[in-house]
């Protein structure tokens, strides 16, 4: 019990705790969302830029069907960086509420996967927006041109295109925490290395199905998916090989050092 810290509390204060923490983060997203909302313009720039890459020197537009289109796109670029730029102060939040229940060694295990979580999002969005995107932007437009006589332009709408890279950004940040899933579930003992081994060829048809799924109807989108989350899964197997081979280390250890001399 020296392990846990020494705040005893009864449940009355932990609901008026949670409260206070839940308050935070409402707080966090509420002025985060303003300032998101007041540079709506230039998030909305950024986020286009890989379109307006694709389309090069010849230009391209972006069209709004509705009249309200164009400002409810505004309102969701704000909530979208909202949840981004707030995500460290309610994920602090509640680390804040769980950690005084844990023990020291559970607070050392499950703090390097806390830290692990934003920078393996970043990530998967980093590989979307630079890579992902451009990509399959250049793929669609190539469809522009004559067809039967007639002349094939991309009009896309704001709001379609706003989805669109939502989808894409949410989807690969998404799919790139899976190594934080799986080395929870092996911390946890519901999965070994060994059934993960086991579980490699399932793990093939599953990648490849969520990515047909997360991603548009493109070949190449779900192939920049598939393709990354096969090897995240192999890097997680190697990583858990790590850490058992040091458990078991620390264990011979304890057992050598209990041993009677």
């Amino acid at each position: 019990m020296k392990d846990l810290d020494d705040s005893k509390a009864p449940l009355l204060d932990h609901l008026i705790e949670l409260r206070g923490r839940l308050l935070k983060c409402v707080w966090a997203l509420f002025l985060t969302g303003a300032v998101c909302f007041y540079f709506s313009e230039q998030l909305f720039a950024f986020l286009v830029h890989p379109l307006k890459e694709a389309f090069g020197d010849g230009g391209g537009r972006l069209v709004y069907t509705k009249l309200y289109e164009a400002f409810f796109v505004q309102v969701k670029v704000a909530i979208f960086g909202a949840f981004c730029l707030s995500f460290p102060i309610i994920a602090n939040q509640l680390w804040a509420f769980v950690a005084p229940g844990l023990y020291a060694k559970e607070k050392k295990a499950l703090l390097p996967f806390l830290i692990m979580t934003p920078v393996l999002f970043l990530m998967g969005a980093s590989l979307a927006y630079y890579v992902v995107m451009p990509t399959a932007f250049h793929f669609f437009l190539q469809f522009q041109g004559d067809s039967g006589g007639l002349q094939v332009e991309a009009l896309p709408s704001t709001d379609a295109y706003l989805t669109l890279v939502m989808q894409f950004i949410l989807a690969f940040g998404i799919s790139f925490l899976m190594p934080v899933l799986l080395m929870l579930l092996n911390r946890a003992g519901f999965v070994t290395r060994a059934q993960l081994i086991g579980l490699r060829r399932y793990m093939i048809v599953a990648a490849f199905v969520l990515a047909a799924v997360l991603t548009p109807p493109d070949v190449v989108s779900q192939l920049m998916l598939a393709i990354p989350l096969l090897l995240l899964y192999e890097i997680t197997i190697v990583a858990i090989w790590f850490t058992d081979r040091r458990k078991a280390v620390q264990v011979d250890v304890a057992d050598t050092s209990d041993a009677p001399m």
